[in-house]
């Protein structure tokens, strides 16, 4: 079997990355400095799968039991999710965004960069580190980020750079659009959306949701994101995003349709984020000719799929934090 070490695997993305990975076969172990979330956010659980255990470490103070775990698994792919990654509770404490981001994880390589058995490090990064762009942006954009997480993870894929040219560590990047899906975290705008329409409390829209993204399913990021650790070129950045490009506005007003809602009655519009993008749409062409990576579920499909997980965990999510609760 194939094994593989997920950094992060409490996350939205790495805990479907999990899921995913295991039901292509794979032997996995999970790390996150945080227990276990309630299995509402962890379809992985409903698997009881032999081949995952999971781990409670974290990068900033358990680095050495983090890396025996690699020595002794000696797992051909890592990919690493973990990261303080709140654009603007960055601005708050921006130390514990660098600390997490760019010390810590940067210690962590110095030592993965000596383990011979590793096939592939997969270092999810983010769009962020692009700022504001016009157009559509591919793989060899500069960077220009404008917030202190954009700058934290813009700092080390620049270090990794530099790993890999001097170490010829194996190393390979993803930068995926906005994902969503069944099981994401509260606070992100989808399932917020949705808890909130259902339970008649009033969405904050901030600046109105002017600002303009792409949607992209949880599951085909996943599919990529695999991909990558099995196919890609040494050093390659690769983007995952679908060619529907939609505001916030537009999308709140989508599932508002989808759910019978009236917009106007349930939205307040309040003031935008500090630093927040107007824009970053990805070009995402490279991973469909290379990787033979496709997008497949459409924006109102996985609009259903969600709405259909509120609604089933409807009472256990309305007793769990709707807010981002900040651990330094």
């Amino acid at each position: 079997m194939e094994k593989l070490i997920v950094i992060g695997s409490n996350s939205f993305s790495g805990s479907h990355f999990v899921d995913y990975a295991l039901e292509q076969g794979l032997d996995v172990i999970g790390i996150s400095r945080s227990s276990e979330p309630h299995s509402v956010f962890l379809p992985y659980k409903k698997r009881k799968d032999a081949h995952f255990r999971f781990s409670q470490f974290d990068l900033n103070c358990d680095l050495t039991e983090i890396v025996k775990i690699v020595e002794d698994f000696r797992p051909d792919y890592i990919v690493n999710f973990a990261a303080q990654s709140m654009v603007a509770e960055s601005w708050q404490n921006p130390e514990h965004w660098f600390q997490t981001n760019v010390v810590a994880t940067i210690k962590f390589h110095d030592h993965l960069r000596k383990c011979d058995f590793l096939k592939k490090y997969v270092h999810i990064s983010t769009p962020e580190v692009y700022g504001t762009c016009e157009g559509v942006v591919k793989e060899n954009t500069s960077y220009n980020p404008s917030t202190p997480y954009a700058v934290s993870r813009a700092a080390t894929d620049m270090s990794l750079m530099g790993f890999q040219k001097a170490y010829n560590f194996p190393v390979t990047f993803t930068r995926a659009a906005n994902v969503y899906g069944p099981g994401q975290q509260l606070y992100r705008i989808i399932p917020r959306t949705i808890l909130f329409f259902l339970i008649g409390e009033k969405l904050k829209l901030h600046g109105g949701g002017e600002s303009v993204r792409s949607f992209i399913h949880i599951r085909d990021v996943a599919d990529g994101t695999l991909r990558v650790a099995r196919q890609a070129p040494l050093g390659e950045i690769y983007h995952f995003s679908t060619s529907r490009n939609i505001s916030i506005h537009a999308l709140v007003e989508l599932i508002a349709k989808q759910l019978n809602i009236d917009f106007d009655e349930n939205v307040d519009v309040v003031g935008e984020r500090l630093g927040k993008d107007a824009a970053y749409l990805l070009d995402s062409t490279k991973a469909r000719k290379t990787l033979g990576w496709q997008d497949q579920i459409s924006l109102e499909q996985g609009i259903e799929e969600t709405i259909v997980w509120v609604r089933d965990n409807l009472d256990v999510l309305k007793q769990l934090p709707f807010d981002y609760i900040h651990k330094p």
